[in-house]
């Protein structure tokens, strides 16, 4: 199984807004890949500022791959992220991780 890992610090007053559009766009998507298993929405607030840890769960690099496409290091982004992040928040790179017992 991998993890895969994006973050992010909204612009002032924009964690709630996000969410809503985050559920409409990302997690959407996520849950209709092949091989996707879960994810976490984790938050944590910065005066009127939030910051948000994205972990998804895959089957595998495949289906990783089948989400963001032949590079699967570089984060998908959608048409209004910009609305809700400041543009040096939205970094091009992701972090991947096995998940397992070792």
């Amino acid at each position: 199984m991998i993890a895969r890992i994006w973050q992010g610090r909204t612009r002032p007053g924009m964690g709630k807004p996000y969410f809503k559009y985050l559920q409409e766009t990302g997690l959407k998507e996520y849950k209709a890949t092949e091989g996707f298993k879960d994810v976490l929405v984790l938050t944590r607030e910065f005066g009127d500022e939030t910051e948000y840890v994205l972990i998804t769960l895959w089957e595998d690099m495949q289906a990783v791959r089948r989400f963001a496409g032949s590079e699967p290091e570089r984060a998908v982004y959608y048409p209004d992220d910009e609305v809700y992040f400041p543009k040096e928040e939205l970094k091009p790179q992701v972090r991947h991780y096995d998940v397992g017992n070792q």
